[in-house]
């Protein structure tokens, strides 16, 4: 399942106006593919990422997210959408400082109504995935910074989404670990077959990505080349 914004345009009260965050905006990610977005701050790379998440509704377009057109559902209805299909990779990891990196992905599975025992095979199955098979009882405290973000990232596909989205991922790592979580994210995405859509300042990585376009003042602009 793909993630398509068709014409979205978003715009934010400003005194008595409106700014335009994003403007007339279309993308098409495909199953399968990771789609890096860059830009300069303030160019509405975090605000594309908040609408394809539906967490913000825009103004004017459509965004479909696994076949689904979001906009004519309930604000109850999207947050089940975002539950069942849709990972989120925040930058900075949140990790509850209480939970072993196993339970952190249980409690995510929790969430939408299952007991954590019963999904504790699939978070140990994906801390595997992300080469932390032997650190599934150690606290966030005891975890380096790339190790946590890997916990990050298992977190968000605990719930087999259909759309991964990922935001700053390398933004608190050196470039070694960088490249290793770029790697990882690309690995998974083909793996799992997730739409995945990363927001970053960083151009070092983007030769993993299939695809790298630019926002710049709300507008997405032609492909850059990455390789």
């Amino acid at each position: 399942m793909s993630l398509v914004l068709d014409a979205v345009t978003l715009t934010y009260p400003d005194g008595d106006g409106r700014l335009t965050a994003l403007d007339d905006v279309s993308l098409v990610v495909p199953a399968g593919t990771l789609t890096a977005v860059v830009g300069p701050s303030g160019s509405g790379k975090s605000s594309l990422l908040a609408v394809a998440a539906t967490l913000v509704t825009p103004d004017r377009g459509r965004v479909v997210v696994a076949g689904t057109d979001t906009g004519p559902l309930t604000p109850a209805t999207r947050a089940e959408l975002r539950r069942e299909h849709i990972g989120i990779v925040f930058q900075q990891p949140n990790l509850l400082p209480s939970l072993t990196a196993a339970e952190q992905l249980q409690v995510m599975a929790h969430l939408s109504g299952r007991t954590p025992k019963a999904v504790r095979g699939r978070a140990l199955e994906l801390l595997g995935a992300v080469g932390l098979a032997d650190l599934a009882h150690r606290r966030p405290h005891q975890l380096s910074g790339g190790q946590r973000q890997r916990v990050n990232i298992a977190r968000a596909l605990m719930n087999e989404p259909s759309v991964l989205l990922v935001d700053e991922p390398t933004s608190a790592l050196d470039q070694e670990r960088g490249a290793t979580v770029m790697d990882l994210l690309a690995g998974l995405t083909e793996e799992r077959g997730t739409a995945t859509v990363l927001v970053t300042h960083d151009r070092t990585h983007l030769a993993r990505a299939d695809r790298t376009v630019t926002v710049h003042d709300g507008r997405l602009t032609e492909p850059v080349e990455t390789g």
